[in-house]
């Protein structure tokens, strides 16, 4: 069973930076996407980037140049990354990291199809 569990969330003022992680374990299959998705109360899930293990990309256009999704491989686990630069208090909300494992990015990055989630961690940017 895939776990993934998030941490690193936290508050800071607008122009500040936070670095969140994802610890991913329990999955058999090597192809794969992840993604960092957030929520704001009363707002729909945003997708903000997303990786697949065969090198594709996807950002948000309102993250583009301030955030930067990466990964590393240790042993059966995934360890994702979000480094988040320049941030303001749009960015603010829960953030979650979401898994598919068994289908690349060439799926689309849209919620419905991560079958995998953490538990979320919270950001608040203030002004």
């Amino acid at each position: 069973q895939v776990q993934l569990v998030e941490s690193g969330g936290g508050s800071v003022q607008t122009g500040g930076s936070l670095r969140l992680s994802c610890v991913a374990s329990g999955y058999t299959r090597s192809t794969y996407s992840m993604a960092w998705f957030r929520q704001v109360p009363g707002k729909k899930r945003e997708g903000v980037a997303a990786l697949d293990s065969n090198g594709a990309f996807s950002y948000a256009e309102s993250v583009k140049g301030r955030f930067t999704i990466s990964k590393d491989n240790a042993k059966s686990m995934i360890n994702l990354y979000l480094q988040m630069n320049s941030l303001k208090p749009e960015d603010s909300g829960v953030y979650y990291c979401a898994a598919d494992f068994g289908r690349g990015l060439e799926y689309g990055f849209v919620g419905a199809r991560f079958v995998d989630w953490g538990q979320g961690t919270q950001v608040t940017v203030s002004s």
